[in-house]
């Protein structure tokens, strides 16, 4: 899993969190600083799970912390979708990420 938020001065996007299948793991620790957050996460395989439409840096297999959200490839990393989380300006928050629905399941 990895992270991105605006601080002070810039955008930020750092990773990798490993958090086990029907685990929970914190991010970040003491009170939120900002209000909005977004999250990227793979599964084990690689393959793209969660993601969304804010664009940020990431390094593959890598741990990693990268300022700013411009030229990602140019600087020597991928650029990865990440979803927004809303905090509503709360000191904590939890994300659950579940298992997507395959379509044609039957699940809701």
């Amino acid at each position: 899993m990895a992270i991105g938020l605006h601080d002070d001065t810039s955008w930020v996007s750092e990773g990798w969190w490993s958090i086990k299948q029907n685990s929970c793991a914190t991010l970040k620790q003491g009170a939120l600083t900002s209000r909005y957050y977004y999250i990227y996460a793979r599964q084990n395989d690689g393959k793209d799970g969660w993601g969304g439409k804010a664009q940020m840096c990431i390094r593959p297999k890598k741990e990693f912390t990268i300022r700013g959200v411009e030229d990602c490839v140019a600087r020597g990393y991928e650029r990865a979708g990440f979803f927004e989380i809303d905090t509503g300006e709360q000191s904590s928050w939890t994300v659950q990420l579940t298992e997507p629905i395959e379509q044609g399941t039957g699940g809701r």
